[in-house]
């Protein structure tokens, strides 16, 4: 178990979920919170899936990272180390 203080948790929630609605289509958040595979995805999706599919991809991976980021934001400081910090939970 992660041993963080209350203000690093808030802060990486914040961070992690303001990221998520302003750029959750490139997968920002993720790798605010150490998910590198993860947001690896997101931005390939985002930039090469855009190009392919005339900006879908791109409004589908934003369309995840802004409920993702709000997911966040709406989670308790204990509920979101729980979660994603400990837990490492990847995905919504």
């Amino acid at each position: 178990m992660t041993t963080l203080s209350e203000t690093d948790i808030s802060n990486r929630k914040l961070a992690a979920g303001l990221t998520g609605v302003f750029l959750g289509a490139f997968g920002v958040h993720k790798f605010v919170l150490g998910y590198t595979r993860p947001a690896v995805i997101m931005l390939v999706v985002s930039l090469a899936g855009g190009l392919v599919t005339c900006g879908l991809a791109s409004f589908v991976i934003g369309v995840i990272g802004l409920i993702e980021g709000i997911i966040y934001l709406t989670k308790t400081n204990e509920e979101f180390q729980t979660t994603y910090l400990d837990a490492t939970k990847e995905w919504f």
